[in-house]
């Protein structure tokens, strides 16, 4: 499954989104951690020293590498400089899984160990003052949505996404590209404000949106939630004494999370679970494509000078079944 972590500037998704890696892992699932976002952080909320967080190979300095690999022979894809970051796969393209080695991964993944197993970690790098005024951080992103497009992922495999806070993943289509979205809200009016960004833009595109309350304290901030999105909350979650340790980079093992904290996340793992049956494989592949054209005529044909709509593989379908050249 592929689940994002969406939220505005401090409402805690990567807290969240790093606790609930670790209850994966816990689980001994196979999970794939991926930090797209600006501020970076997601390392750290796993335990990495920030010395060994700074040092993860950042996907955004690996575009070309990840373009080239992703290509493999698409008699499409005239080039990888030609492909941009909503080029989807086709005939001879490298698909990629959860469990497999592969150059990708040795480029752009390390594995962090964990108390309750380990997992492999991926990072688009930070956004720098050497990008000011020539690049976009949706360029690094991009190698995010890349990878995502040409995944292949199955039953019981995870792919957790820390998303860029507030709506900036509307940019391009990859907010369509998970089967489960916890948007994660504190109950205030500022805290419900992406929520109801997300609901409108994704209204037309089969979106599984589910709302995470955090920092709750009572009764009172239950009903605000409830008031203000409805049946899309899953489950709040309030003040964790495990948290605070981690934060101050003494976190106990991950099984003395609180209980109630605990079953908040096994609800995560039973809602994403649960989308996986509503996958539907052609429907996310037109998706892709729908996408690609619209990124196309607004910008993609006239950067690469090449006509990108030709890339659409018509018979194509991404799914579970397909295989790739090695």
């Amino acid at each position: 499954m592929k689940i994002a972590f969406v939220g505005k500037g401090g409402s805690g998704k990567t807290t969240l989104s790093s606790l609930f890696i670790r209850h994966l892992a816990a689980t001994g699932a196979p999970v794939v951690a991926v930090d797209a976002d600006i501020n970076q952080h997601l390392g750290a909320a796993l335990g990495l020293e920030e010395g060994e967080a700074a040092a993860l190979p950042a996907m955004g300095d690996r575009l070309p590498l990840i373009k080239d690999y992703l290509r493999g022979d698409n008699p499409r894809i005239a080039s990888a400089e030609t492909m941009i970051k909503t080029t989807p796969p086709g005939e001879g393209s490298r698909l990629l899984r959860v469990r497999e080695d592969n150059a990708l991964y040795e480029a752009c993944a390390r594995e962090v160990e964990l108390d309750g197993g380990a997992v492999r970690l991926m990072v688009t790098g930070p956004f720098t003052d050497a990008d000011l005024g020539v690049a976009c951080y949706h360029s690094k992103t991009g190698a995010v949505e890349l990878y995502l497009n040409h995944l292949v992922d199955g039953r019981d495999e995870y792919v957790v996404v820390d998303m860029t806070a507030g709506s900036d993943s509307f940019a391009s289509g990859m907010f369509t590209r998970f089967d489960v979205t916890f948007l994660v809200a504190e109950p205030t009016r500022k805290g419900v404000s992406v929520y109801r960004q997300y609901k409108e833009y994704a209204r037309d595109f089969g979106v599984v949106l589910k709302v995470v309350g955090n920092k709750t304290q009572g009764q009172d901030d239950l009903d605000f939630l409830r008031a203000e999105v409805g049946d899309d909350l899953l489950v709040t979650v309030g003040h964790s004494d495990w948290v605070r340790s981690m934060e101050k980079g003494r976190p106990p093992r991950f099984d003395r999370l609180e209980d109630a904290n605990r079953r908040a996340l096994r609800l995560l793992q039973h809602a994403a679970d649960a989308a996986y049956e509503r996958r539907d494989w052609g429907a996310y592949t037109r998706q892709m494509a729908h996408f690609h054209l619209k990124n196309a005529a607004s910008w993609g044909n006239e950067r690469t000078g090449a006509d990108l709509a030709a890339q659409i593989d018509p018979g194509f379908v991404l799914g579970e079944g397909v295989t790739a050249p090695a």
